[in-house]
Protein backbone atom coordinates (compact mmCIF):
# COMPACT_ATOMS: atom_id res chain seq x y z
CA UNK A 1 0.00 0.00 0.00
CA UNK A 2 1.15 3.28 -1.10
CA UNK A 3 1.43 5.09 2.06
CA UNK A 4 -0.51 8.53 3.18
CA UNK A 5 2.37 11.04 3.53
CA UNK A 6 3.30 10.47 -0.11
CA UNK A 7 -0.82 11.34 -0.80
CA UNK A 8 -0.02 14.23 1.17
CA UNK A 9 3.21 15.42 -0.82
CA UNK A 10 1.75 15.05 -3.92
CA UNK A 11 -0.10 17.59 -6.29
CA UNK A 12 -4.00 17.60 -6.56
CA UNK A 13 -4.46 16.24 -10.02
CA UNK A 14 -1.53 13.07 -9.29
CA UNK A 15 -3.08 12.99 -5.59
CA UNK A 16 -6.67 11.41 -7.43
CA UNK A 17 -3.87 8.98 -9.30
CA UNK A 18 -2.37 7.55 -6.02
CA UNK A 19 -5.79 7.29 -4.50
CA UNK A 20 -6.98 5.48 -7.34
CA UNK A 21 -4.12 2.78 -7.22
CA UNK A 22 -3.85 2.89 -3.44
CA UNK A 23 -7.80 1.42 -3.75
CA UNK A 24 -7.13 -0.71 -6.44
CA UNK A 25 -4.29 -2.60 -4.63
CA UNK A 26 -6.81 -2.92 -1.37
CA UNK A 27 -9.11 -5.04 -3.13
CA UNK A 28 -12.27 -3.74 -2.75
CA UNK A 29 -14.24 -6.11 -4.78
CA UNK A 30 -17.74 -6.00 -3.22
CA UNK A 31 -19.90 -3.42 -1.62
CA UNK A 32 -22.48 -3.82 1.18
CA UNK A 33 -24.95 -1.22 1.34
CA UNK A 34 -27.19 -1.16 4.55
CA UNK A 35 -30.24 1.34 5.00
CA UNK A 36 -32.52 1.08 8.19
CA UNK A 37 -35.64 3.51 8.35
CA UNK A 38 -36.55 6.34 10.01
CA UNK A 39 -33.48 5.72 12.39
CA UNK A 40 -32.01 8.68 14.55
CA UNK A 41 -28.22 9.10 14.94
CA UNK A 42 -28.79 9.92 18.40
CA UNK A 43 -30.36 6.13 19.43
CA UNK A 44 -27.14 4.20 18.34
CA UNK A 45 -25.10 2.98 21.73
CA UNK A 46 -22.10 4.14 19.33
CA UNK A 47 -23.52 7.69 18.83
CA UNK A 48 -24.21 7.77 22.94
CA UNK A 49 -27.70 6.71 23.97
CA UNK A 50 -26.57 5.04 27.26
CA UNK A 51 -29.92 2.88 27.06
CA UNK A 52 -30.38 1.55 23.11
CA UNK A 53 -28.78 -1.98 22.57
CA UNK A 54 -27.18 -1.78 19.45
CA UNK A 55 -23.62 -4.45 19.86
CA UNK A 56 -23.58 -5.12 16.10
CA UNK A 57 -23.80 -1.18 14.51
CA UNK A 58 -21.10 -0.34 17.61
CA UNK A 59 -19.09 -3.09 16.38
CA UNK A 60 -18.82 -1.81 13.06
CA UNK A 61 -18.13 1.36 13.73
CA UNK A 62 -15.32 0.25 15.72
CA UNK A 63 -13.80 -1.45 12.63
CA UNK A 64 -15.09 1.61 10.51
CA UNK A 65 -15.15 5.26 10.44
CA UNK A 66 -18.00 6.86 12.25
CA UNK A 67 -19.56 10.24 10.83
CA UNK A 68 -20.02 12.46 13.73
CA UNK A 69 -21.54 15.12 11.27
CA UNK A 70 -23.62 13.35 8.55
CA UNK A 71 -27.03 15.06 7.06
CA UNK A 72 -29.40 13.59 4.95
CA UNK A 73 -30.62 15.89 1.81
CA UNK A 74 -34.53 14.80 2.29
CA UNK A 75 -36.19 14.70 5.00
CA UNK A 76 -38.89 11.95 4.29
CA UNK A 77 -38.30 8.28 2.90
CA UNK A 78 -38.72 9.67 -1.11
CA UNK A 79 -36.19 12.66 -1.28
CA UNK A 80 -33.63 11.04 0.77
CA UNK A 81 -33.46 7.89 -1.18
CA UNK A 82 -33.64 9.34 -4.56
CA UNK A 83 -31.13 11.98 -3.25
CA UNK A 84 -28.48 9.55 -2.34
CA UNK A 85 -28.70 7.18 -4.60
CA UNK A 86 -28.45 9.90 -7.42
CA UNK A 87 -26.06 11.68 -5.45
CA UNK A 88 -28.32 14.73 -6.82
CA UNK A 89 -29.47 17.42 -3.66
CA UNK A 90 -33.02 17.45 -6.22
CA UNK A 91 -34.06 15.15 -8.85
CA UNK A 92 -32.57 12.58 -11.24
CA UNK A 93 -29.74 12.19 -13.10
CA UNK A 94 -29.19 9.38 -16.18
CA UNK A 95 -27.10 7.24 -13.66
CA UNK A 96 -27.81 5.91 -10.49
CA UNK A 97 -25.13 4.18 -7.56
CA UNK A 98 -26.83 0.48 -8.24
CA UNK A 99 -27.10 1.06 -12.10
CA UNK A 100 -23.24 2.63 -12.27
CA UNK A 101 -21.69 -0.70 -10.83
CA UNK A 102 -23.91 -3.16 -12.49
CA UNK A 103 -22.84 -1.23 -16.00
CA UNK A 104 -19.42 -1.94 -14.95
CA UNK A 105 -19.94 -5.54 -15.24
CA UNK A 106 -21.23 -6.15 -10.85
CA UNK A 107 -23.92 -8.15 -10.01
CA UNK A 108 -26.35 -5.62 -8.24
CA UNK A 109 -29.09 -6.66 -6.30
CA UNK A 110 -31.52 -5.07 -3.78
CA UNK A 111 -33.03 -6.59 -0.97
CA UNK A 112 -35.90 -4.66 1.01
CA UNK A 113 -36.65 -1.01 1.03
CA UNK A 114 -33.90 1.10 -0.74
CA UNK A 115 -36.06 3.46 -3.06
CA UNK A 116 -39.01 5.02 -1.14
CA UNK A 117 -41.80 1.94 -0.56
CA UNK A 118 -44.73 2.94 1.61
CA UNK A 119 -45.03 0.96 4.62
CA UNK A 120 -46.58 -0.55 5.78
CA UNK A 121 -48.48 -0.51 2.44
CA UNK A 122 -45.80 -2.12 -0.41
CA UNK A 123 -44.62 -4.36 2.91
CA UNK A 124 -47.86 -6.04 3.33
CA UNK A 125 -48.48 -6.21 -0.35
CA UNK A 126 -44.82 -7.31 -1.16
CA UNK A 127 -44.45 -4.85 -4.24
CA UNK A 128 -41.80 -2.40 -5.46
CA UNK A 129 -42.73 0.92 -4.27
CA UNK A 130 -41.02 3.29 -6.47
CA UNK A 131 -37.87 1.22 -7.00
CA UNK A 132 -35.33 2.10 -9.91
CA UNK A 133 -34.84 -1.03 -12.13
CA UNK A 134 -32.07 -0.14 -13.81
CA UNK A 135 -29.94 -0.24 -10.58
CA UNK A 136 -30.42 -4.51 -10.40
CA UNK A 137 -29.14 -7.44 -11.68
CA UNK A 138 -31.90 -8.64 -9.72
CA UNK A 139 -34.31 -7.30 -6.67
CA UNK A 140 -36.03 -9.10 -3.97
CA UNK A 141 -39.09 -7.68 -1.26
CA UNK A 142 -39.49 -8.72 2.17
CA UNK A 143 -43.19 -8.75 2.67
CA UNK A 144 -44.39 -9.12 6.49
CA UNK A 145 -47.49 -8.43 7.97
CA UNK A 146 -46.55 -4.99 9.95
CA UNK A 147 -49.01 -4.11 12.29
CA UNK A 148 -51.41 -7.27 11.82
CA UNK A 149 -48.63 -9.21 12.88
CA UNK A 150 -50.13 -11.37 15.62
CA UNK A 151 -49.06 -10.14 19.00
CA UNK A 152 -49.89 -7.28 21.61
CA UNK A 153 -51.08 -4.57 19.50
CA UNK A 154 -51.18 -0.60 21.17
CA UNK A 155 -51.85 2.53 19.25
CA UNK A 156 -50.71 4.79 21.79
CA UNK A 157 -51.82 7.97 20.87
CA UNK A 158 -55.26 5.99 20.88
CA UNK A 159 -54.40 4.52 24.20
CA UNK A 160 -55.66 1.18 22.66
CA UNK A 161 -54.21 -1.91 23.90
CA UNK A 162 -55.34 -5.23 22.26
CA UNK A 163 -54.51 -8.84 21.09
CA UNK A 164 -57.40 -8.68 18.74
CA UNK A 165 -56.30 -9.29 15.05
CA UNK A 166 -59.11 -6.62 14.48
CA UNK A 167 -59.32 -2.68 13.78
CA UNK A 168 -55.70 -2.48 13.96
CA UNK A 169 -53.99 0.98 12.37
CA UNK A 170 -52.55 0.29 9.13
CA UNK A 171 -52.18 1.26 5.19
CA UNK A 172 -52.85 5.00 5.12
CA UNK A 173 -54.80 5.20 8.32
CA UNK A 174 -54.82 8.49 10.53
CA UNK A 175 -52.71 6.74 13.48
CA UNK A 176 -50.64 4.18 12.52
CA UNK A 177 -47.42 6.28 13.07
CA UNK A 178 -48.22 5.55 16.81
CA UNK A 179 -48.42 1.33 16.69
CA UNK A 180 -46.40 -0.79 18.07
CA UNK A 181 -46.59 -4.78 18.28
CA UNK A 182 -45.15 -7.11 20.87
CA UNK A 183 -44.46 -10.58 19.00
CA UNK A 184 -43.77 -13.83 20.06
CA UNK A 185 -41.01 -15.78 18.56
CA UNK A 186 -37.71 -14.78 16.98
CA UNK A 187 -39.12 -12.46 14.46
CA UNK A 188 -38.36 -14.88 11.43
CA UNK A 189 -41.83 -13.59 9.11
CA UNK A 190 -40.65 -10.05 10.10
CA UNK A 191 -39.77 -8.12 6.84
CA UNK A 192 -36.21 -7.39 8.33
CA UNK A 193 -35.62 -10.85 9.15
CA UNK A 194 -36.45 -11.89 5.99
CA UNK A 195 -34.47 -9.31 4.72
CA UNK A 196 -30.95 -10.23 6.06
CA UNK A 197 -31.70 -13.79 5.34
CA UNK A 198 -31.84 -13.16 1.35
CA UNK A 199 -28.55 -11.13 1.98
CA UNK A 200 -27.24 -14.11 3.24
CA UNK A 201 -28.39 -16.64 0.75
CA UNK A 202 -27.23 -14.30 -2.10
CA UNK A 203 -23.98 -13.58 -0.06
CA UNK A 204 -23.01 -17.66 -0.43
CA UNK A 205 -24.96 -17.33 -4.67
CA UNK A 206 -22.34 -14.56 -5.29
CA UNK A 207 -19.24 -14.85 -3.13
CA UNK A 208 -16.90 -15.77 -6.16
CA UNK A 209 -17.96 -12.31 -8.07
CA UNK A 210 -17.64 -8.32 -7.78
CA UNK A 211 -21.25 -7.55 -6.12
CA UNK A 212 -22.95 -4.43 -5.23
CA UNK A 213 -25.34 -5.83 -2.55
CA UNK A 214 -27.94 -2.83 -0.63
CA UNK A 215 -29.82 -4.46 1.51
CA UNK A 216 -33.16 -1.97 3.16
CA UNK A 217 -34.15 -2.53 6.91
CA UNK A 218 -37.63 -0.98 7.57
CA UNK A 219 -37.10 -0.67 11.41
CA UNK A 220 -37.38 1.38 13.57
CA UNK A 221 -39.91 2.88 11.38
CA UNK A 222 -43.53 2.88 12.18
CA UNK A 223 -45.23 0.19 12.72
CA UNK A 224 -43.42 -0.96 15.62
CA UNK A 225 -42.98 -5.08 15.60
CA UNK A 226 -40.40 -6.54 17.12
CA UNK A 227 -40.26 -9.64 19.39
CA UNK A 228 -41.49 -9.23 22.88
CA UNK A 229 -37.68 -9.77 24.96
CA UNK A 230 -36.75 -6.82 22.96
CA UNK A 231 -39.47 -4.34 24.51
CA UNK A 232 -38.52 -6.47 27.69
CA UNK A 233 -35.36 -4.32 27.44
CA UNK A 234 -36.76 -1.50 27.29
CA UNK A 235 -39.54 -0.73 30.33
CA UNK A 236 -41.48 1.99 29.45
CA UNK A 237 -41.19 2.80 33.39
CA UNK A 238 -37.26 3.70 32.91
CA UNK A 239 -38.05 6.19 29.70
CA UNK A 240 -36.75 9.90 30.74
CA UNK A 241 -39.11 11.97 28.02
CA UNK A 242 -36.75 14.25 26.33
CA UNK A 243 -36.51 17.91 27.99
CA UNK A 244 -39.56 20.55 26.31
CA UNK A 245 -38.45 24.10 27.81
CA UNK A 246 -41.90 26.31 28.62
CA UNK A 247 -42.66 28.27 25.65
CA UNK A 248 -40.35 25.88 23.39
CA UNK A 249 -42.19 26.77 20.33
CA UNK A 250 -43.17 30.33 20.84
CA UNK A 251 -39.77 31.21 18.38
CA UNK A 252 -39.91 28.32 16.02
CA UNK A 253 -42.06 29.62 12.90
CA UNK A 254 -45.30 27.98 11.22
CA UNK A 255 -43.23 26.26 8.88
CA UNK A 256 -40.42 25.10 11.45
CA UNK A 257 -43.19 22.98 13.37
CA UNK A 258 -43.73 19.53 12.43
CA UNK A 259 -46.77 18.24 11.09
CA UNK A 260 -47.29 16.03 14.77
CA UNK A 261 -47.80 18.26 17.25
CA UNK A 262 -48.01 16.74 20.95
CA UNK A 263 -50.46 20.09 21.60
CA UNK A 264 -52.52 19.04 18.46
CA UNK A 265 -52.35 14.90 18.56
CA UNK A 266 -53.74 12.91 21.85
CA UNK A 267 -50.51 11.06 21.83
CA UNK A 268 -50.21 14.40 24.22
CA UNK A 269 -52.65 13.39 27.08
CA UNK A 270 -50.58 9.96 27.65
CA UNK A 271 -46.85 10.84 28.70
CA UNK A 272 -47.08 7.18 29.65
CA UNK A 273 -47.41 6.12 26.07
CA UNK A 274 -44.62 8.41 25.14
CA UNK A 275 -42.61 6.71 27.31
CA UNK A 276 -43.79 3.60 25.51
CA UNK A 277 -43.12 5.31 21.97
CA UNK A 278 -39.45 5.21 22.68
CA UNK A 279 -39.54 2.03 24.35
CA UNK A 280 -40.75 0.66 21.21
CA UNK A 281 -38.80 3.07 19.18
CA UNK A 282 -35.63 0.98 20.96
CA UNK A 283 -36.96 -2.54 20.33
CA UNK A 284 -37.47 -1.42 16.68
CA UNK A 285 -33.75 -0.80 16.71
CA UNK A 286 -32.33 -3.36 18.52
CA UNK A 287 -34.62 -6.24 16.26
CA UNK A 288 -33.11 -4.13 13.39
CA UNK A 289 -29.38 -4.11 14.39
CA UNK A 290 -29.30 -7.71 15.41
CA UNK A 291 -30.30 -8.66 11.52
CA UNK A 292 -27.25 -6.21 10.49
CA UNK A 293 -25.52 -8.83 13.04
CA UNK A 294 -26.63 -11.46 11.13
CA UNK A 295 -25.70 -10.40 8.02
CA UNK A 296 -21.84 -9.33 8.98
CA UNK A 297 -21.56 -12.28 10.98
CA UNK A 298 -21.99 -13.97 7.66
CA UNK A 299 -19.52 -12.19 5.57
CA UNK A 300 -16.80 -12.85 7.94
CA UNK A 301 -17.86 -16.40 7.96
CA UNK A 302 -17.15 -16.14 3.76
CA UNK A 303 -14.00 -14.62 4.47
CA UNK A 304 -15.09 -11.49 2.19
CA UNK A 305 -15.26 -8.65 4.95
CA UNK A 306 -11.39 -8.10 3.81
CA UNK A 307 -12.64 -7.34 0.54
CA UNK A 308 -16.23 -5.46 0.80
CA UNK A 309 -16.84 -2.18 1.20
CA UNK A 310 -19.35 -1.70 3.94
CA UNK A 311 -22.02 1.49 4.92
CA UNK A 312 -24.54 1.33 6.66
CA UNK A 313 -26.50 4.65 7.21
CA UNK A 314 -30.38 5.53 7.47
CA UNK A 315 -32.78 7.94 5.16
CA UNK A 316 -33.63 10.43 7.85
CA UNK A 317 -33.88 10.82 11.53
CA UNK A 318 -36.78 11.31 13.59
CA UNK A 319 -38.48 12.80 16.25
CA UNK A 320 -39.31 11.30 19.96
CA UNK A 321 -41.36 14.30 21.35
CA UNK A 322 -38.21 16.88 21.36
CA UNK A 323 -40.05 19.90 21.08
CA UNK A 324 -43.06 18.08 21.21
CA UNK A 325 -42.33 16.76 17.46
CA UNK A 326 -43.07 13.53 16.26
CA UNK A 327 -42.51 11.67 13.07
CA UNK A 328 -40.20 13.30 10.52
CA UNK A 329 -40.21 15.89 7.17
CA UNK A 330 -38.88 19.29 8.79
CA UNK A 331 -35.31 20.98 9.15
CA UNK A 332 -34.32 20.41 12.58
CA UNK A 333 -31.21 18.50 14.26
CA UNK A 334 -33.47 15.76 14.88
CA UNK A 335 -34.29 14.76 11.63
CA UNK A 336 -31.10 15.60 9.45
CA UNK A 337 -28.42 14.16 11.34
CA UNK A 338 -28.36 10.44 10.50
CA UNK A 339 -26.14 7.71 11.19
CA UNK A 340 -23.29 6.94 8.51
CA UNK A 341 -20.30 3.87 9.16
CA UNK A 342 -18.28 2.89 6.54
CA UNK A 343 -15.60 -0.01 6.84
CA UNK A 344 -14.02 -0.01 4.21
CA UNK A 345 -10.29 -2.23 3.60
CA UNK A 346 -7.50 -0.65 3.76
CA UNK A 347 -8.68 2.40 5.62
CA UNK A 348 -8.16 4.01 9.00
CA UNK A 349 -11.27 3.21 12.01
CA UNK A 350 -11.88 5.96 14.38
CA UNK A 351 -14.51 8.81 14.23
CA UNK A 352 -14.68 11.95 12.43
CA UNK A 353 -16.38 15.52 12.94
CA UNK A 354 -16.24 16.16 9.50
CA UNK A 355 -19.41 17.26 7.66
CA UNK A 356 -20.76 15.39 5.18
CA UNK A 357 -24.10 14.28 3.53
CA UNK A 358 -25.21 10.89 1.75
CA UNK A 359 -25.47 12.33 -1.56
CA UNK A 360 -21.40 11.37 -1.12
CA UNK A 361 -21.86 7.91 -0.48
CA UNK A 362 -22.47 7.24 -4.57
CA UNK A 363 -18.59 9.04 -5.04
CA UNK A 364 -17.29 7.36 -2.31
CA UNK A 365 -18.08 3.80 -2.99
CA UNK A 366 -17.20 4.79 -6.54
CA UNK A 367 -13.56 5.55 -5.99
CA UNK A 368 -13.22 2.88 -3.44
CA UNK A 369 -14.48 0.52 -5.95
CA UNK A 370 -11.63 1.79 -8.68
CA UNK A 371 -14.34 2.78 -10.90
CA UNK A 372 -14.80 6.60 -12.49
CA UNK A 373 -17.23 8.95 -10.79
CA UNK A 374 -19.79 10.35 -13.07
CA UNK A 375 -19.96 13.73 -13.74
CA UNK A 376 -23.92 13.83 -12.76
CA UNK A 377 -22.48 13.21 -9.22
CA UNK A 378 -22.86 16.16 -6.84
CA UNK A 379 -21.57 14.56 -3.83
CA UNK A 380 -18.13 14.51 -2.75
CA UNK A 381 -16.07 11.40 -2.35
CA UNK A 382 -15.06 10.56 1.35
CA UNK A 383 -12.06 8.54 0.74
CA UNK A 384 -9.82 11.35 2.03
CA UNK A 385 -11.71 10.86 5.35
CA UNK A 386 -11.55 7.44 5.66
CA UNK A 387 -7.80 7.94 5.42
CA UNK A 388 -7.43 10.64 8.31
CA UNK A 389 -10.78 11.60 10.06
CA UNK A 390 -9.39 14.50 10.31
CA UNK A 391 -9.82 15.59 6.54
CA UNK A 392 -12.52 17.69 5.75
CA UNK A 393 -14.07 17.64 1.94
CA UNK A 394 -16.69 20.74 2.63
CA UNK A 395 -17.38 23.41 4.99
CA UNK A 396 -21.49 22.93 5.05
CA UNK A 397 -24.26 20.67 4.82
CA UNK A 398 -27.63 21.05 3.53
CA UNK A 399 -31.28 19.13 3.78
CA UNK A 400 -34.28 20.74 2.03
CA UNK A 401 -37.79 20.88 3.67
CA UNK A 402 -40.11 24.09 2.76
CA UNK A 403 -37.04 25.79 2.30
CA UNK A 404 -33.05 24.77 2.92
CA UNK A 405 -31.27 24.31 5.91
CA UNK A 406 -27.27 24.65 6.32
CA UNK A 407 -25.21 23.25 8.68
CA UNK A 408 -22.05 24.33 9.59
CA UNK A 409 -19.45 23.49 12.39
CA UNK A 410 -21.14 25.43 14.79
CA UNK A 411 -23.92 26.99 12.80
CA UNK A 412 -27.49 25.45 11.90
CA UNK A 413 -29.68 27.83 9.70
CA UNK A 414 -32.73 27.07 8.18
CA UNK A 415 -34.81 29.21 5.73
CA UNK A 416 -38.18 28.79 4.92
CA UNK A 417 -40.17 29.60 1.16
CA UNK A 418 -42.27 32.14 3.66
CA UNK A 419 -39.33 34.32 4.24
CA UNK A 420 -39.15 33.06 7.96
CA UNK A 421 -36.07 31.31 9.65
CA UNK A 422 -34.27 30.04 12.48
CA UNK A 423 -30.28 29.95 13.47
CA UNK A 424 -28.68 27.79 16.40
CA UNK A 425 -25.84 27.94 17.89
CA UNK A 426 -25.07 24.00 17.97
CA UNK A 427 -21.90 24.64 20.05
CA UNK A 428 -24.11 26.38 22.67
CA UNK A 429 -27.48 25.45 22.19
CA UNK A 430 -26.99 21.51 20.40
CA UNK A 431 -30.73 20.75 21.82
CA UNK A 432 -31.91 24.28 19.65
CA UNK A 433 -34.17 25.56 22.46
CA UNK A 434 -33.15 29.49 21.18
CA UNK A 435 -33.58 30.76 18.13
CA UNK A 436 -31.06 33.27 17.07
CA UNK A 437 -32.23 34.16 13.30
CA UNK A 438 -33.84 37.33 14.01
CA UNK A 439 -31.28 38.85 16.77
CA UNK A 440 -29.39 41.99 15.51
CA UNK A 441 -25.87 40.74 17.08
CA UNK A 442 -26.19 37.52 14.68
CA UNK A 443 -27.37 39.12 11.50
CA UNK A 444 -23.71 38.68 10.02
CA UNK A 445 -23.54 35.27 10.60
CA UNK A 446 -27.08 34.96 8.72
CA UNK A 447 -26.41 36.83 6.00
CA UNK A 448 -23.10 34.77 5.34
CA UNK A 449 -25.02 31.54 5.64
CA UNK A 450 -27.42 33.03 3.22
CA UNK A 451 -24.83 33.96 0.78
CA UNK A 452 -23.91 29.83 0.88
CA UNK A 453 -26.89 29.01 0.42
CA UNK A 454 -27.46 31.01 -2.67
CA UNK A 455 -23.00 30.00 -3.91
CA UNK A 456 -24.76 26.43 -3.83
CA UNK A 457 -27.77 27.41 -6.00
Amino acid sequence: MISRLVFASACPVVWLLVVSTCVAQEAVRNVLFIISDDLKASVLGCYGDPLCKTPNIDRLATDGMLFESAYCQGTWCAPSRQSFMFSRYHGKSNMNLGQHFRENGWYSARVGKIYHMRVPGDIIDGTDGKDEPSSWTERFNSPGQEAHSPGDYACLNLNIFTDAPENRQSTAMPHRMFVSVEIDGDGRDQPDYRAASKAIELLDEHRDRPFFLAVGLVRPHYPMVAPRKYFATYPWQNIQLPEVPDGDLDDIPKLGLAGTLSGKNPIGNYPDNQKRMWSAYYASVSFMDEQVGRILRHLDQLGLRDSTAIVFTSDHGYHLGEHTFWQKSNLHEQVVRVPLIIDAPGMKSGRSNSLVELVDIFPTLSQLAGLDIPSSVQGESLVPILQDPEAKVKECAFSFDQGVAIRTQRWHYLQYNDGTHELYDMQEDPHQFTNLADKEAFQATVQDLRDKIIARQ
